[in-house]
């Protein structure tokens, strides 16, 4: 992923981007030995993303949609910055925090309380407005029993709790979330979903991938379909589920 540092107000750019993932299956040893003599890969490619071209402007809401093996998961890690792309650039400039995989940046062995400032340094806090926000971030999270046990030792529930706070609390200009709702309680879920319009109503990038038709329709202004890696559909959020339903 690379910075831009230019004055235009998208703060997401993605242009000409393909991503291919490598599908090995299981060979013998020796069919191995002998591709690898003649040259030849014995395995399978999948393209999750081809020639995708998208901005995404500052205090856009946007979701990602389409059905699974689309590529918005890949879109959104390479936005993030968790993967690069084969061909193509991603351009991002602003503060990014993402909620990507449940627990993604905690550490197993270390407690709650540990994983707050690993997390909260990992999203580009400093030590210092760590401890200023940190019981601001177990309060939200709604887990301040468990704070001193070790995560490993958290359920995927817990894990979104923490992992949540610790994100919103970052103050990000860009914040990339993928299906992590769908874990958790109902009560907890409204509280993230509050907190994520709060997040919209001061102006924040938002970027999204979910299959809550529902929700999306209520947060989101823009939707860009993706159907096996390309984008078929950039428009109204109300067109864009239409699609789907």
């Amino acid at each position: 992923m690379t910075s831009s540092t230019t004055g235009t107000r998208s703060t997401i750019r993605v242009e000409g981007v393909s991503k291919q993932f490598h599908l090995r299956h299981n060979r013998s040893l020796k069919q191995l030995a002998i591709a690898a003599f003649r040259g030849k890969d014995l395995g399978n490619t999948f393209d999750a993303l081809d020639h995708v071209d998208l901005t995404v402007h500052e205090g856009e809401a946007v979701a990602l949609l389409g059905l699974n093996g689309s590529g918005k998961s890949t879109l959104l890690k390479l936005i993030s910055g968790v993967m690069s792309p084969d061909s193509g650039q991603v351009l991002v400039r602003g503060r990014i925090a993402g909620l990507i995989e449940v627990g993604a940046g905690f550490h197993p062995d270390l407690t709650g309380r540990e994983n707050v400032f690993l997390n909260g340094a990992i999203l580009g806090m400093d030590e210092a407005t760590i401890k200023r926000r940190f019981d601001e971030i177990v309060a939200f999270s709604e887990i301040e029993q468990f704070i001193d046990t070790e995560v490993k030792f958290y359920s995927s529930g817990m894990f979104l709790r923490l992992a949540f706070s610790v994100a919103v609390h970052t103050d990000p200009e860009i914040f990339l979330i993928d299906e992590i709702l769908a874990v958790g309680d109902a009560p907890f879920q409204q509280k993230c979903l509050g907190r994520i319009r709060e997040l919209r109503a001061e102006g924040k990038t938002l970027v999204i991938v979910s299959h809550d038709l529902d929700m999306i329709e209520k947060l989101c202004d823009r939707g860009v379909v993706l159907e096996r890696g390309r984008m078929i559909a950039d428009e109204d959020i109300s067109s864009a589920v239409g699609r789907l339903r």
